[in-house]
């Protein structure tokens, strides 16, 4: 039996693009009380400007390249970008799952943003609400 899908430590985030392809990526996630699982990621990613596009999304296990495990299932939600209580939420569960590789991770977004664009893009959150089927 596989375990839930915020216990795992990797999970490939699908969106969809305006023609409907998918695209993958591989995310951290984390349970944010009862509202779903959540990430956090900068504001102008690609996977932001598709969820604000389109908030249908996927989800399944993955290892670390965003690879499906194997038997893992395929969970669809919808996606919303949050911030306020909700940002500090998800940002909350993030670095307490993922400790200090969160910290790194966060710091190495920001430094890798501003050596591309030239200024500190801030990050966001995002809360995705799995459907129940």
């Amino acid at each position: 039996m596989s375990k839930p899908i915020h216990q795992e430590k990797y999970v490939r985030l699908t969106t969809f693009t305006r023609d409907g392809s998918k695209k993958h990526v591989p995310v951290w996630i984390a349970l944010i009380s009862d509202k779903g699982v959540g990430f956090t990621t900068v504001q102008n990613s690609w996977k932001v400007k598709r969820i604000l596009h389109t908030p249908a999304v996927e989800l399944i296990a993955s290892d670390y390249n965003g690879n499906p495990v194997k038997g893992a299932k395929t969970l669809s939600g919808s996606a919303r970008i949050v911030d306020g209580r909700e940002y500090g939420e998800v940002v909350y569960a993030i670095r307490t799952k993922y400790g200090w590789q969160y910290k790194m991770i966060a710091l190495a977004n920001r430094l890798k943003n501003f050596l591309r664009n030239g200024n500190l893009s801030s990050d966001c959150a995002i809360i995705v609400t799995i459907d129940t089927n």
